[in-house]
């Protein structure tokens, strides 16, 4: 099957195409409304169970690698932020695409006028998962009326940017693993192995050491998704831009890594009608 070329269309197109998605999911989503229930309180249940393990290991410690009780509650709950906005726009879709790869139905995407990449990355969109962002969003602001924390406009604008780069980070691990279908049978274990690794990123960074977290914060960077928003927020009076610059440096390096990969992906795909 010949691949057909890469179009470029104009932003307002891409908008429109992804109204169309958005529409149609939360059509999907409210079409099962019980089960839309069901999976919001299980991932709010699981989060309080984390709530109450912090709770249990600070009644035996004062501070975790520096980090108080209520420093690592707003770290746990921008953890929960950046994960569920990923799941609610990403997670699904690439979930799904090791099944388009190996039955063929990848043909149709690459027969529509669009960039491939970005039909595969947002065709779906999950609703429960935003709710449960605004729980997250929710812990992140009652831990700073715990700590007596009251950011700057600019501490919001630049923790809002973090979490979106954290967002990003996600998408492009996932991807990877995702986009390894192409060359492997099956990797739905990679796909579920993406759990085990950004849960790594819901503890405080400073309790990492050596080559474990050098190659954790540089070359797979899940360390620093929810630190850096983190810091930025409790950490007023320090420069923020280092730190800022290591996550810029990061998603800029993954986004354009995942890029070359989903071409070379591509070039090697056989069709299901080759």
């Amino acid at each position: 099957m010949q691949k057909p070329r890469p179009e470029g269309s104009p932003p307002s197109r891409y908008g429109g195409i992804y109204g169309v998605m958005l529409r149609n999911s939360l059509i999907r989503e409210m079409s099962f409304q019980l089960n839309f229930l069901l999976w919001m309180l299980v991932e709010v249940l699981w989060f309080l169970g984390q709530i109450v393990f912090i709770e249990v290991v600070f009644s035996y410690v004062g501070s975790i690698g520096g980090w108080t009780k209520w420093e690592v509650v707003l770290l746990i709950g921008t953890h929960q932020l950046i994960g569920q906005l990923f799941q609610a726009f990403f997670y699904m879709n690439l979930a799904n695409l090791p099944e388009l790869v190996r039955t063929g139905k990848m043909d149709f995407l690459l027969l529509l006028p669009a960039d491939t990449q970005f039909l595969v990355s947002l065709k779906q969109f999950g609703l429960d998962n935003v709710v449960n962002a605004l729980v997250g969003a929710g812990f992140v602001v009652f831990a700073l009326g715990k700590l007596g924390v009251v950011p700057t406009a600019a501490q919001i604008l630049l923790y809002g940017v973090a979490v979106l780069c954290g967002i990003l980070i996600h998408y492009c691990v996932m991807f990877a693993f995702a986009a390894s279908s192409f060359w492997m049978v099956r990797s739905q274990g990679l796909i579920y192995g993406y759990y085990s690794l950004f849960n790594i990123g819901r503890y405080p960074d400073t309790i990492y050491r050596g080559a474990f977290k050098l190659v954790f914060s540089w070359l797979v960077p899940v360390i620093i998704v929810a630190n850096v928003p983190s810091r930025i927020l409790i950490h007023a009076a320090e420069n923020p831009w280092p730190i800022l610059l290591q996550l810029f440096a990061a998603t800029l390096l993954m986004m354009a890594a995942i890029r070359w990969m989903w071409s070379a992906a591509l070039a090697r795909y056989s069709s299901a009608s080759s």
